[in-house]
């Protein structure tokens, strides 16, 4: 709704409109595009005008739907399937993404795989052995050396730390209740 409201109020005309994106039927001005820059800023969105910031964007939401939307059932050669899917060279790619985001490609799904593991340890409804072959670790010592690399923890570590502040957590809003009886 805020998208269309800042289209009409400069006057543009659109095809479509998705999730996060659009298709606008007249070339904008340099002025009206920072207007509807501004526009959009105040409603918390971002215009992504620049090709190479939208590729990189639509590189970003691929890996995040590939290790937070799918469940593995196959090894995933992630940097193949971002190059089949934007039929572009690897090293294109690559260079690219560590331009525009200053990060390597791999350490960008390692640390994104890394923030999964921590989701799934705090909802316990996966073992470490399950959540290695989801995230299509090699095995789980190769999730246990790379969770702990990353986190300072080992994930047993850090479902133990999660447990003692959740209990301290509970301990403090259960004297608080008393307190207040």
């Amino acid at each position: 709704m805020v998208v269309r409201e800042a289209l009409k109020m400069l006057g543009l005309h659109f095809i479509f409109i998705e999730l996060a994106e659009i298709e606008i039927m007249e070339n904008i001005s340099v002025g009206k595009s920072a207007l509807l820059k501004i526009e959009l800023r105040k409603s918390g969105l971002e215009l992504l005008d620049d090709k190479n910031a939208i590729l990189i964007e639509s590189i970003k939401d691929s890996i995040i739907e590939l290790i937070y939307k799918t469940d593995n059932i196959f090894k995933i050669d992630y940097i193949q399937y971002l190059c089949e899917k934007f039929r572009l060279e690897y090293k294109y790619l690559a260079d690219l993404f560590i331009t525009v985001q200053r990060i390597k490609i791999d350490q960008f799904i390692l640390n994104l795989k890394i923030e999964r593991i921590k989701e799934l340890i705090i909802y316990e409804k996966l073992t470490i052995i399950e959540i290695a072959e989801k995230l299509d670790f090699d095995n789980v010592t190769d999730l246990y050396s790379k969770f702990q690399k990353s986190t300072g923890l080992t994930p047993y570590d850090f479902k133990m730390l999660r447990i003692k502040r959740r209990n301290i957590i509970e301990g403090k809003a259960y004297l608080i209740k008393n307190l207040n009886n």
